[in-house]
């Protein structure tokens, strides 16, 4: 006889397959495209997707480093041969110096996400730009730092303002997994693989809550990527492969020119 928690497993997991189905239906309807190219116009100095960058797509990842979680994805990345860019939160490195030292050893890159998970659209000016110079003097350590992320999607004016003044660009994703919604990975990886465009930033998400579903996106995005000529990039790469003859758009943090970043979940 089935008992009441086995009930509410086979109903939650049957909610989490039709959120997914929706999910697909709603990508394969509503194509996010436009939205990403009229905010491209809107806001030029902030990287949605790159144009003229060829069949590359960046690969990003929210909220690292974690002990376990971190380390599986490095795995996955290298049996693919794939690249990514690694948005550090400041207070997940104490302790996790080694994982972060080994993303920069096998050439994938480091992000500014800030000291602290909260929204960086919220914070008072003074108190954002102390968080910015501080993570950048952190991550410095380890490897050049050329893109921030704003946490918890969005970014404001006076944000935009500060991170040029200090060398930085601020930019958001075009291909999100749903990680708003419980939905399984594989309908997270047909959302991607739906709405990826050349030149197009994907973000994910790092850490123990999103371990296996971050994994399991990452064994299905992967290799039907390459299936269809896309080369895995960070966002550096990305930027490099579509820039004009002489137009630098990805400099350094605080001390060089130029940077990137990209807005995700609520991080």
């Amino acid at each position: 006889m089935e008992t009441g928690k086995g009930r509410g497993k086979v109903i939650r997991q049957g909610v989490a397959h039709l959120l997914g189905l929706l999910s697909v239906v709603a990508a394969a309807l509503i194509r996010p495209g436009p939205v990403v190219r009229w905010l491209s116009r809107q806001f030029p100095d902030v990287l949605f997707e790159q144009a003229d960058a060829g069949p590359r797509a960046a690969l990003s990842f929210d909220d690292s480093p974690d002990p376990t979680s971190t380390p599986r994805i490095l795995d996955v990345l290298a049996e693919h041969g794939a690249h990514a860019t690694f948005f550090v939160i400041g207070e997940h490195v104490a302790g996790n110096e080694a994982v972060v030292r080994r993303l920069v050893d096998e050439g994938h890159e480091l992000g500014n996400h800030m000291m602290l998970d909260a929204a960086s659209a919220r914070l008072p000016a003074a108190e954002f730009e102390r968080q910015l110079l501080q993570m950048h003097a952190l991550l410095s350590r380890f490897g050049p730092v050329r893109w921030f992320r704003p946490g918890h999607t969005w970014f404001n004016l006076c944000m935009l303002d500060q991170l040029h003044r200090h060398g930085y660009r601020c930019a958001m994703a075009s291909a999100y997994a749903l990680e708003f919604l419980p939905v399984p990975a594989a309908y997270a990886a047909r959302h991607i693989l739906l709405n990826i465009r050349p030149g197009g930033v994907i973000i994910l998400h790092d850490g123990a809550a999103d371990r296996e579903r971050t994994v399991g996106v990452l064994r299905r995005i992967l290799p039907a990527l390459r299936s269809r000529g896309y080369r895995v990039v960070t966002i550096s790469e990305l930027a490099a492969a579509g820039q004009a003859p002489g137009v630098d758009q990805a400099g350094g943090g605080p001390e060089h020119s130029g940077a990137v970043g990209a807005g995700s979940r609520g991080e």
